[in-house]
């Protein structure tokens, strides 16, 4: 696959979520992917009207995560953090499923616990995270149809905090087991592991390491 730098940063949500960063560090992601001219910034929801301001008159959407990292929340607090972010000026929501409850095979949960977040954002794009790492192949399949019958707009690979990220096996799987588009994150920091995501059928790539993924781009 052969990308142009632009196109390449269209297809990357420029990512900060360490629990350490501060109001200037979130500055500086958003200055530079305007810079860049990536997909979005993503965010913990606490710096999404920072990012909103920073932002203002750029192509450059906002996305907060939900239940993030862990998914482990009540619904209701889950659905409450998606909806005071879109209010807060989030255009994108991503959010973690219960991981737990999808390993159990208490699919009715997961489903609810999805639509409730999808609801709760209002028409904007809810990406689900479905920490692959910790998840059979059939778990993962279950996942992407579960969040497509909820209503989600994306599936998402990982949360770049448990131990493993995307891989292209589970890119594959994902984009074969429903009809959503599919967002790869977690250890992609090289324009090799990002081509390869999008190869693999990945439509959208989470990234903190977005300028040097870029720089490789001739």
């Amino acid at each position: 696959m052969t990308l142009t730098r632009e196109e390449l940063a269209k297809r990357i949500d420029h990512t900060l979520l360490r629990p350490e960063a501060t109001p200037a560090d979130i500055d500086a992601l958003c200055r530079e992917a305007a810079l860049l001219g990536t997909a979005s910034v993503c965010v913990n929801a606490l710096y999404v009207p920072r990012c909103r301001a920073a932002l203002a008159g750029s192509e450059v959407l906002v996305c907060a995560v939900a239940g993030f990292p862990l998914g482990a929340c009540g619904s209701g607090a889950k659905a409450y953090e998606a909806a005071k972010a879109v209010e807060a000026g989030a255009d994108e929501v991503d959010m973690v499923l219960p991981v737990g409850l999808l390993i159990s095979g208490d699919y009715s949960a997961v489903l609810g616990d999805i639509a409730a977040v999808v609801a709760a954002a209002g028409g904007k794009t809810v990406k689900v995270i479905l920490e692959t790492c910790l998840l059979t192949s059939e778990q993962i399949a279950r996942g992407c149809k579960l969040s497509e019958e909820a209503g989600a707009h994306f599936v998402k690979t990982s949360t770049g905090f448990a131990a493993e990220g995307a891989t292209e096996e589970n890119v594959r799987l994902m984009r074969k087991a429903c009809s959503l588009p599919v967002k790869a994150a977690g250890g992609i920091r090289t324009a090799t592991r990002a081509l390869a995501m999008l190869q693999a059928g990945a439509s959208r790539l989470g990234a903190s390491k977005t300028a040097e993924i870029l720089r490789e781009i001739g």
